[in-house]
């Protein structure tokens, strides 16, 4: 092999590395601009009255980390869902004793990790739309399940109790009669809600917004 050969391929190589390097450092950025998008997004909540009690609030952090999730994979969207979590933390503390920040992390994922792996698999608009539709079931299940064995439990010992928690739900539906029955027929259809709004904000806004964050045409 020549000098100039080897020269050749020597200052290809160091492009590259300069390439991988400054990738790594753009997502980098990236993921902890998305992360504090998604914390202040999560102070603008509001309820869905005439779905949920008023306690149940929306919001829209969960759009961010979708995007990070989309555009670097499944592992940089946890990453974004608890950095979300953590600074909303600071700026907010807990009221919970970290019960319902544990609780929002897990539903967030439920969501994210999902979606984004169908995504990863198949980077087409279908395979956006069947994640997203995939992510929202997830999501739909692990409420459900959070709320009737973790939340619903720990939120009545603050609320004069179950009896006095679940007769909030039966003002809004006479059928519901336990933790089970609360989370189906409330907790459900809001998260339901909350996945359709998500998604659609999403897939409006990913392909714009991806260009910037990695820098080419996604």
């Amino acid at each position: 092999m020549s000098t100039e050969t080897m020269e050749a391929v020597k200052m290809n190589e160091t492009r590259k590395a300069q390439a991988q390097s400054a990738s790594k450092i753009r997502m980098i950025a990236s993921i902890s601009m998305l992360s504090a998008i998604a914390a202040v997004l999560m102070l603008f909540e509001f309820p869905i009255v005439f779905i949920a009690p008023s306690f149940y609030k929306l919001d829209f952090s969960e759009v961010p980390v979708l995007i990070g999730a989309f555009a670097f994979g499944p592992i940089a969207g946890i990453a974004i869902e608890l950095v979300k979590i953590l600074l909303n933390l600071v700026m907010n503390g807990t009221l919970t004793f970290g019960v319902g920040e544990l609780a929002n992390f897990l539903i967030g994922c439920a969501l994210v990790a999902p979606a984004s792996i169908i995504y990863s698999v198949n980077k087409t608009r279908k395979g956006a739309v069947t994640g997203l539709v995939a992510g929202t079931a997830f999501m739909v299940v692990a409420g459900v399940l959070l709320n009737a064995f973790l939340l619903l439990p720990f939120y009545a010992q603050f609320m004069g109790g179950m009896d006095a928690l679940i007769a909030v739900g039966t003002e809004m539906h006479a059928s519901i009669n336990s933790p089970i029955s609360f989370a189906l027929l409330l907790v459900a259809p809001f998260n339901l809600v909350k996945g359709i709004l998500v998604s659609v904000i999403t897939m409006l806004l990913y392909k714009r917004i991806s260009r910037l964050i990695k820098g080419a045409a996604a």
